[in-house]
């Protein structure tokens, strides 16, 4: 008999172990459409130019869905065990896509108000639903792949900008001759439809689940206690998560800088270039929307990448390691950006500033994994994602309002603050290690 049933449970172990790349799969093409919020700054002068907002009352829009975002991953982290991934990454689609379709009554209405309750609240409450629960599933499958595979879950949501900006939104653009209400409202069906489907495949592993071939790492009684007795609240309290979430912070309010003003940037420096300032108006402001759409796309694939490229590193060199690179890099970049007035270096930079922001989320989970722990995961990492929704406010409102109040000087002030910001979180690196918290060993 328990011949038989070791049999039977390694039969049934083999066949878990192909279904979880299914899992990951389908987690990665959730990101991907959770990822298009990424190419907000697509739609930024557009929703300008028809409705007569401003660069900061339409980048409000962008900030309370990422602001939103934060908030709901920190619920949906604590409540994933009770409700269960399945519901929890379906509820996110089709919050999402009404986030969308909600957008495109706001738009005809000309509310400003409620385009801030639709797509900032409910499609940011639809994002961190959605956003949280492939990492933290796919974390459990792959104990033996943490930084691997957790950058690549997350890379999807990296890419989601190069979907947007280069396929979906022009083709829908071009389709309706610019009609952002028809646009909005077809993203939003087909948001719904590809989200919640991929949703619809997130399941956990069963109790006690190894992946063939994989050894767990011994751990002595006294340390295993100290884990077990060790509380979610015991760590959001805790100097080693504080100082996560802080630098954490410092990499996303550097980069989404970027990612809610990349384009108007770049065609801001492109619009001196003899080659736009020789065409008429309206083939220039074409022109330039192309080239601001490129370098979203470009942007975003290496968003995408860091996620996974860095995730990945850190599985080799440690995580706390990973993240002095990432902000360290930065600072550096950032300080030539001051001087920059090339576009093509400017792209280049922004690429690479890209690629370090997304690698600060690729690198995030298996952090949590490494000092947390796997049992207390779901909900001290959705915790952690309050930092994205922190940044998500200040970062875009602060570039945003540099805009506005010193267009002359706003790429100097911007770059600045980012500097600054960065040597912040880069000091903080050193309050912490890879070692994991347990509440007894303090």
């Amino acid at each position: 008999m328990n011949t038989k049933n070791r049999s039977l449970n390694a039969s049934v172990a083999q066949g878990k172990v192909m279904n979880r790349w299914l899992i990951a799969i389908m987690g990665t093409l959730l990101q991907v459409c959770l990822g298009t919020v990424y190419a907000w700054s697509f739609f930024q002068k557009p929703i300008m130019a028809e409705f007569g907002w401003n660069n900061a009352q339409v980048m409000w829009i962008f900030s309370l869905a990422i602001c939103f975002l934060g908030l709901s991953a920190a619920w949906g982290g604590i409540n994933l065990a009770k409700i269960g991934p399945t519901k929890l990454a379906m509820a996110g689609g089709v919050l999402y896509g009404l986030g969308y379709l909600l957008a495109a009554l706001a738009m005809q209405q000309k509310s400003l108000v409620l385009f801030y309750l639709a797509f900032g609240v409910i499609g940011g409450c639809g994002l961190g639903l959605g956003y949280v629960t492939p990492v933290a599933t796919s974390a459990k499958w792959f104990p033996d792949k943490k930084g691997f595979i957790t950058g690549m879950v997350v890379m999807g949501f990296g890419l989601g900008a190069l979907f947007m900006s280069k396929v979906l939104a022009p083709i829908l653009m071009k389709s309706f001759d610019g009609n952002l209400v028809t646009v909005f409202g077809c993203i939003g069906i087909t948001m719904l439809i590809l989200a919640t489907a991929a949703g619809s495949f997130m399941r956990n592993p069963p109790k006690g689940y190894v992946p063939a071939g994989y050894t767990p790492p011994a751990t002595s009684a006294a340390a295993q206690a100290a884990g077990d007795a060790t509380t979610a609240k015991d760590c959001v309290v805790s100097l080693p998560f504080i100082t996560v979430w802080l630098f954490f912070f410092a990499n996303i309010c550097a980069g989404i800088m970027f990612i809610g003003m990349q384009s108007p940037m770049l065609q801001d420096l492109l619009k001196v270039g003899e080659k736009y300032a020789n065409l008429d108006p309206a083939a220039a402001k074409v022109a330039l929307a192309g080239a601001g759409a490129t370098l979203i796309a470009i942007s975003s694939l290496f968003n995408g990448v860091g996620r996974f490229f860095w995730g990945g590193l850190s599985d080799k060199i440690g995580r706390v390691k990973t993240f002095r690179i990432i902000l360290a890099s930065q600072i550096f970049v950032f300080a030539a950006l001051t001087q920059v007035t090339n576009p093509w270096l400017f792209g280049i930079l922004v690429c690479y500033v890209l690629l370090c922001y997304g690698g600060g989320f690729g690198t995030a989970p298996s952090t949590v994994l490494t000092i947390f722990g796997a049992r207390l995961m779901p909900v001290v990492y959705g915790i952690l994602l309050t930092a994205w929704s922190t940044a998500g406010i200040v970062g875009p409102q602060i570039a945003a309002m540099i805009k506005d109040k010193f267009p002359a000087h706003a790429p100097l002030y911007t770059f600045v603050t980012g500097a600054i910001v960065l040597t912040c979180g880069f000091a903080l690196t050193f309050l912490v290690n890879d070692k994991p918290f347990h509440k007894k060993s303090l």
